[in-house]
């Protein structure tokens, strides 16, 4: 016999399936209670339950005195593992795309140099470059790269390959260090993620290294409301 669903599974599915199939986008008010209730033909306290378990997940908003609210999903990367962005978003179902800012060759700050392991002031190519998922800007990156160890790194097409598919490809990541800190976006970075100057975003600072081959290093701003990071950990032998 086929297993019949209890009454607020069946509201959660649909309310779910809506929400995939995009007939209650990011900011829409879904029915109330009461209508969910007679259209189901079942108590208001069980639609209550479908409704709660939405918001408990993340996927509903309430609102007092206003009602229940679709919310807006964050893209999600894991904060301990290194991810071609490209890939993150295809895992999601969304599309990539991206948009060179600047791609040439600089001379190294005093920062720079410290992070990427060469003298103050020697030439080092650099790269900035907006992501976006799904037309939706998430990411600023901005990559500073040794030529020692990728010559041919300015010649590359960063709109069909990321940076980090191409150096990935060629030195596999054995080692990484990141810190990541909320900041407020500069009037330049919150022009080029199409955000205001006070949205407060994240900031990922990453060096990434193929044995004993410090490869890159990387600054990386997220619009919070975008965007959030992922950790998990393994304390099995703790």
């Amino acid at each position: 016999m086929p297993e019949i669903k209890p009454s607020y599974t069946r509201i959660k599915d649909y309310l779910l399936e809506e929400i995939e199939r995009g007939a209650f986008a990011p900011g829409d008010r879904i029915p109330a209670e009461n209508a969910l209730a007679k259209s189901f033909g079942v108590s208001r306290m069980t639609a209550n339950k479908a409704i709660r378990d939405l918001v408990n997940k993340g996927l509903l908003m309430r609102r007092t005195g206003s009602g229940t609210y679709v919310v807006e999903r964050k893209a999600e990367s894991s904060l301990f593992e290194i991810k071609n962005i490209a890939d993150e978003i295809a895992a999601r179902g969304g599309k990539h795309s991206s948009e060179v800012i600047r791609l040439e060759e600089v001379s190294a700050p005093e920062e720079v140099a410290i992070f990427l392991g060469v003298r103050t002031g020697s030439t080092v190519f650099y790269s900035e470059i907006v992501h976006r998922e799904d037309g939706v800007k998430i990411q600023l990156e901005r990559r500073h790269v040794n030529p020692k160890l990728a010559p041919d790194y300015l010649q590359q097409d960063f709109e069909t390959q990321t940076p980090n598919a191409i150096l990935v490809a060629r030195y596999p990541v054995t080692d990484v260090e990141h810190s990541v800190e909320a900041v407020l976006p500069s009037p330049h970075e919150a022009a080029l993620l199409d955000i205001a100057e006070g949205e407060a975003c994240l900031k990922v600072i990453r060096r990434s290294w193929s044995g004993e081959l410090l490869i890159s290093y990387t600054q990386l701003l997220h619009p919070g409301s975008r965007y959030r990071l992922n950790a998990r950990v393994n304390v099995s032998h703790l």
